[in-house]
């Protein structure tokens, strides 16, 4: 049933003019050197981050204790990621000198045995491992581990990556089923990831193996009603803190709904995809289908967040999708494009693919501004500023974006995600191509004794055409794939200018059979029309109310263009739509103009007996809802609108 995929490098693909090229431009030009600034406290009116510092501390090249979270390595090996990610299309000398001054700082830091964190080196590094719920030591090393080996692919130096593998021996020394040893894992997936990554790019199957073994005793130790394990002590939970939340409540083949922490569970269940690519175990697929089909049907926003409570920044129950209160991090929806791309290895199924292209123009994306100097931690769907000012249950809710965090996982997160969004694009078999995002690229593909270079060129999101281009030497028969999206009804096919049926669809993909020859180019329009979309009435927020998409664009209305009290306005289901292409801080926009109504209730008290209420026509005007928030601070903005 299922099919090996192979994993593009993201060096092997090259982005050219369009929405993402101009994104990787901007990580280049100014996300990384505005977060290397800030993870240097040299950022003026943000939370100091003290990220870097706390290396030179461990180091002994600087005074004083480390500072920020218990996690702060994390923000720093995410950097390393990213800036990797960037010089592999990019070179910098400047950048490149920069994150080998601070990789000489890792190592200086390093212990003889192999232990690397700033925090616990301060703690004394005798109490390590006595807090694998929280203390994060395990998803530092993991996320390290992550940017040793995008170092080490971008620049071809192994220092990191060496540094790197001295921990992953001692995390091996230390961990596994073996008596005398520590039988745990750590409460934040992560490392499981690392290892999978790491023992591919070393060879080495000792990594994959513990890997496996984090995997397989999670939910198998049974902690006491304090959370406490071995030689953890822990204080009593509340009732959303309980094993569930650490995703430890039962053995992973035992799972069949998403709970818990909605990162954790991300990376969680990217894992079991990883250890199921590695294993073949069908009870792993079982798990996962039955978890995808949980996230996907029943605990999903529209924009692709998830997590709809702040505390514990985790799932609730069905169907509980509250707009403005929802938590829906960015880190959620970037662990959520981890997990989707697993899956889609294993079964290529547009669903997967379909939900990475949700994230990637939605739920992630509108954690950045456009700027690239400004973050969401959380991304509601709804806003009052006044109200979530004022409110305790909102407090985790910002109206404007900020330009740092004192807990700052995320920016650094967005970037890593920036900077490899390429390995998205492409996989391939044997015997076939797939296309599973649409963005002007370029990129080459070995297919038995043929290599074969892929062109695409479009203007995706914002206009429906798709040209691709073949170059090879020699004829070669293979198999295309085309992602046709879950949102598209109607396309049409040309192959060299005609008109092409001779395909058929395999879960969701236009599956192009033929012998290809040199120049030939497929050319796939995707009509993208305005649609409102309802949602199932057990999501009892979204009763009676629409959301207007365009293609993989969510819209949103906002204050900006609509004014204030947006509670009173109503869409009209039967509006002439027009699109409206804008610049927006020099990127090409397209708005929704459509009709609708404003509907105000004055009442001399403030309830009064119903009675019919004047309804003036208005014009509204909709904006993709990753933009919200860029042209004013404070504004009001709303995903889902009544309508009639």
């Amino acid at each position: 049933m299922n099919v090996y995929m192979e994993e593009m490098n993201p060096q092997k693909i090259t982005l050219r003019d369009g929405f993402w090229c101009n994104r990787n431009q901007l990580l280049s030009e100014v996300i990384i050197p505005y977060q290397w600034d800030t993870l240097n406290n040299r950022t003026e009116g943000v939370p100091l981050s003290h990220a870097v510092d706390n290396f030179r501390i461990a180091a002994k090249e600087m005074d004083g204790t480390p500072g920020g979270t218990i996690f702060q390595d994390s923000d720093v090996a995410k950097w390393i990621e990213a800036a990797a990610y960037s010089l592999m299309h990019h070179p910098n000398s400047e950048l490149e000198s920069s994150i080998d001054e601070l990789v000489r700082l890792i190592g200086e830091s390093q212990h003889s045995n192999g232990y690397v964190n700033t925090f616990y080196t301060a703690k004394g590094i005798e109490q390590r491992w006595t807090d694998l719920e929280m203390g994060h030591e395990l998803y530092c090393a993991g996320h390290l581990i992550e940017a040793s080996v995008a170092y080490y692919q971008a620049t071809g130096k192994r220092k990191l990556m060496d540094i790197m593998v001295l921990y992953a021996n001692l995390i091996a020394e230390e961990f596994g089923p073996e008596e005398g040893k520590l039988h745990s894992y750590d409460g934040h997936p992560e490392i499981e990831l690392a290892l999978y990554r790491l023992a591919e790019a070393t060879e080495d199957s000792r990594y994959m193996d513990l890997a496996d073994y984090f995997m397989n005793i999670r939910g198998s130790i049974k902690r006491d009603a304090t959370g406490a394990s071995d030689k953890e002590e822990r204080k009593p939970r509340s009732r959303w803190l309980t094993p569930d939340y650490f995703l430890e409540q039962k053995p992973i083949r035992e799972m069949t709904e998403v709970t818990g922490h909605s990162v954790r569970a991300m990376y969680l269940y990217a894992g079991v995809a990883d250890q199921y690519r590695r294993t073949g175990d069908q009870t792993l697929w079982d798990t996962l289908l039955s978890l995808w089909d949980s996230l996907e049907q029943r605990s999903v926003y529209i924009t692709g967040g998830i997590g709809s409570q702040s505390h514990g920044e985790r799932f609730t129950i069905d169907y509980d999708l509250p707009p403005d209160r929802g938590y829906t991090e960015t880190c959620a929806s970037i662990g959520l494009i981890f997990w989707a791309w697993r899956m889609s290895l294993i079964d290529p199924d547009n669903r997967y693919a379909d939900m990475i292209e949700k994230q990637m123009y939605n739920g992630a994306l509108s954690g950045i501004s456009l700027d690239g100097k400004a973050y969401f931690y959380v991304n509601p769907l709804e806003i009052k500023p006044k109200v979530a000012a004022f409110r305790q249950d909102m407090e985790h809710v910002l109206t404007h974006r900020a330009g740092w965090f004192d807990c700052a996982c995320c920016p650094t997160n967005i970037a890593r995600l920036f900077g490899s969004i390429g390995k998205y694009i492409y996989s391939s078999t044997d015997t076939s191509i797939y296309i599973h995002q649409f963005i002007s690229s370029e990129t080459e593909i070995v297919l038995g004794d043929e290599l074969v270079s892929l062109r695409q060129e479009t203007k995706y999101p914002w206009h429906e055409e798709i040209l691709i281009s073949c170059t090879m030497e020699h004829q070669k028969h293979f198999g295309l794939m085309l992602r046709k999206p879950r949102w598209c009804d109607a396309w049409t096919l040309e192959i060299n200018g005609m008109p092409c049926t001779s395909y058929c669809l395999e879960k969701g993909y236009i599956h192009i059979d033929r012998m290809w020859n040199d120049g030939d180019t497929v050319q796939l329009k995707l009509e993208m029309t305005v649609k409102l979309i309802q949602a199932d009435s057990r999501a009892q927020d979204y009763c009676g109310k629409v959301a207007l998409m365009r293609g993989p664009l969510v819209y949103c209305l906002e204050e900006f263009d609509n004014g204030p009290q947006l509670q009173e306005l109503i869409i009209n289901s039967e509006s002439n739509f027009e699109l409206e292409e804008e610049i927006l801080q020099s990127i090409p926009s397209i708005h929704i103009l459509l009709d609708g109504y404003r509907e105000t209730v004055r009442t001399d008290s403030l309830y009064e007996h119903m009675k019919k209420n004047e309804r003036i026509k208005v014009r509204l005007k909709a904006i993709p809802y990753y933009q919200w928030g860029n042209r004013a601070k404070d504004q009001e903005m709303r995903v889902w609108n009544r309508f009639i």
